[in-house]
């Protein structure tokens, strides 16, 4: 018994070590094309009004009303639909 822990214990330090070493082998290496530069062009920046991409803290609050506001309509067929929030 004691020996299988040991033998796993030896076996998840070999697999540590290795992933490890690896790591930095694989980031040191960059890019085949010996290029450094790298172009960033400039975010879109026209569907900001959309509820769903005003998200404050990574959350999307209005959107996120809204969907939860169409819940009852569409589990209960007939049920009287709520006020809805005005639009940006």
């Amino acid at each position: 018994m004691m020996r299988r822990t040991v033998l796993r214990g030896v076996a998840t330090t070999a697999l540590i070590v290795a992933t490890g070493l690896a790591a930095p082998v694989q980031a040191l290496a960059g890019d085949a094309s010996g290029s450094d530069v790298v172009v960033v062009d400039e975010p879109d920046t026209s569907g900001l009004d959309n509820t769903w991409t005003t998200a404050l803290l990574g959350i999307p609050i209005f959107g996120a009303i809204q969907s939860v506001e169409q819940v009852p309509g569409r589990l209960i067929p007939g049920f009287p639909a709520l006020p809805t929030l005005p639009s940006l």
